[in-house]
């Protein structure tokens, strides 16, 4: 437990965004995907997450879903539900939810559920769910969570003074509040066990570090070597052997949440972002983000995820 005391220390926790939302069209999202975690509460109706095996999320309950793991998503009943790709529903998502700005209404219309979506980085730089490999679960009926949630909620929605540290605050109890509820429930046991080792290690953290600082630079192996002190030949297997992945492929994934962030965020051109995220050919950056995400840079800009409705 001291460990984990240690890593909650050490997490970074970003605030991205909260919406109150009214389905208005029942939807599948096949390949739902986002960079940032995201916290769903059901408040009235239906919702189920799953695949091959669907899960049914009772109204109370909340879905979490990872960054960067893919997910099959349906809203309202899975009976009528339109099935749909991601880009066609970031592309028409206005025909199937709606976002509510009243807090007296939260949690109270028909067809709608709460939901926040928040970074957590170990130092800053790693990204804790995603790192651990957590898969997208069920959080039961909580009532400390869900009262949480509704504050980020009504704050966000309200133009009070010092909202944004009450945010900052409210969504850093949601953050330990998910992980206290994995550890009490016995949740994902291998997969904590075999991914945590890697935060006690000081020179893979010194590579984190170093490929968050220069995403746009030489992220080599052998420049990765030379940070931690290990040889060009060695660096690669040391990086899978405590991750499970290697470390290209790693990069790939920050440079590729970077350039969501600067689309989401920046007036930059697709080609400044691609360059300032390491990719001098921009027709390479588009393929690869296509490939990632399944939908364009310039779609990703024009029209953002479900959190940010």
């Amino acid at each position: 437990m001291e460990d984990y005391n240690k890593i909650i220390e050490s997490l970074g926790v970003k605030f991205v965004k909260a919406r109150h939302i009214r389905i208005l069209q029942p939807i599948t999202i096949k390949n739902f995907y986002d960079v940032q975690n995201s916290l769903t509460i059901l408040y009235d109706g239906e919702v189920s997450f799953g695949s091959d095996e669907s899960q049914k999320v009772e109204e109370g309950d909340m879905l979490f879903i990872p960054g960067g793991k893919h997910a099959t998503v349906t809203y309202g009943n899975t009976q009528t539900a339109k099935t749909v790709s991601n880009e066609e529903f970031m592309t028409n998502r206005d025909n199937y939810i709606e976002a509510g700005h009243d807090p007296a209404l939260i949690g109270k219309l028909p067809n709608s559920f709460g939901l926040i979506s928040f970074e957590a980085k170990v130092f800053d730089t790693v990204n804790f769910f995603t790192s651990l490999d957590v898969p997208p679960f069920l959080i039961k009926r909580d009532d400390q969570i869900a009262a949480t949630i509704n504050q980020i909620l009504t704050e966000d929605m309200l133009d009070t003074p010092g909202k944004g540290r009450i945010i900052k605050i409210k969504t850093e109890e949601v953050v330990i509040e998910i992980i206290r509820y994995i550890l009490k429930n016995k949740l994902f046991v291998e997969q904590l066990v075999t991914n945590s080792t890697y935060f006690k290690d000081p020179r893979l953290i010194d590579i984190f570090a170093y490929i968050k600082d220069n995403l746009g630079g030489d992220l080599s192996n052998k420049v990765l070597a030379n940070v931690a002190n290990v040889s060009e030949d060695y660096v690669g297997q040391y990086f899978k052997m405590l991750t499970g992945i290697n470390p290209q492929d790693y990069i790939e994934y920050q440079r590729m949440e970077k350039a969501v962030d600067l689309l989401r965020t920046s007036k930059k051109s697709i080609r400044a972002i691609g360059s300032d995220v390491g990719y001098k050919d921009t027709a390479y950056f588009c393929r690869r983000f296509k490939m990632m995400f399944g939908i364009p840079a310039g779609k990703m800009r024009r029209r953002e995820s479900l959190m940010n409705v």
